[in-house]
């Protein structure tokens, strides 16, 4: 029987270009875009995309009642975090945060996101970077894992985003990039993979780790 990989649809993200993705690279399974708590639980895979600010993002999760099918989907299927969707795994983000607080996200990671501090957007020529960071980026391959198979350690992808993953734990992080310091950009445990950047965006690089999780049953 043929698959099913859900992604999830809280409104909010680039929800059309990662179903599209991913049916180009699983033509033999069905890619189901839902915000069905239920379709979501019988789902094989499921992947959690996400674009805009934390506050409104987890404002949706909520009110759909998305929260629990996401804690119980990443704890017991493939499940690919994208963007703002890896960022909402963690504790808090200091995005739409008042007094020096965080906004409160699901909590699967320990750590937090943090804005790009102003005083360290310094290039190596002394120029200023822009923030948002948006853009191609290489990432270095921090350990192994199914969903780096085929792709290069350096290869590019595409972010655009003002904020980055601190993780709690340094087991947490398999993948780093620059800007102009070094961040996480992609985050795994367990039956867990999270990327900052977009697969959907990044070319060839991008349909490989998305060709790899369509073909990854949770397993190191």
């Amino acid at each position: 029987m043929n698959q099913t990989i859900a992604v999830i649809d809280y409104g909010m993200g680039n929800l059309r270009s990662v179903t599209k993705a991913l049916e180009h690279v699983a033509p033999d399974q069905r890619v189901l875009l839902t915000s069905n708590a239920a379709e979501i639980a019988a789902a094989d895979k499921v992947v959690f995309p996400g674009q805009g600010a934390m506050r409104d993002c987890m404002r949706e999760v909520d009110e759909r009642g998305l929260r629990i099918a996401v804690q119980e989907a990443a704890a017991s299927k493939a499940f690919l975090g994208i963007c703002v969707g890896a960022q909402l795994l963690f504790e808090g983000s200091e995005e739409g945060a008042t007094d020096g607080g965080l906004t409160p996200a699901i909590g699967i990671f320990p750590g937090q996101v943090r804005r790009f501090p102003a005083e360290r957007m310094v290039g190596e020529e002394g120029a200023r970077l822009k923030v948002p960071h948006m853009g191609w980026n290489e990432v270095r391959q921090r350990r192994d894992h199914p969903l780096w198979h085929g792709i290069a350690d350096g290869a590019r992808f595409y972010f655009v985003h003002s904020y980055y993953m601190q993780a709690g734990d340094e087991a947490l992080i398999v993948g780093e990039s620059a800007y102009p310091f070094p961040f996480t950009v992609a985050v795994a445990r367990d039956t867990i993979f999270a990327t900052q950047f977009h697969p959907e965006k990044s070319h060839e690089a991008g349909l490989q780790l998305l060709r790899n999780f369509a073909g990854w049953n949770g397993q190191r």
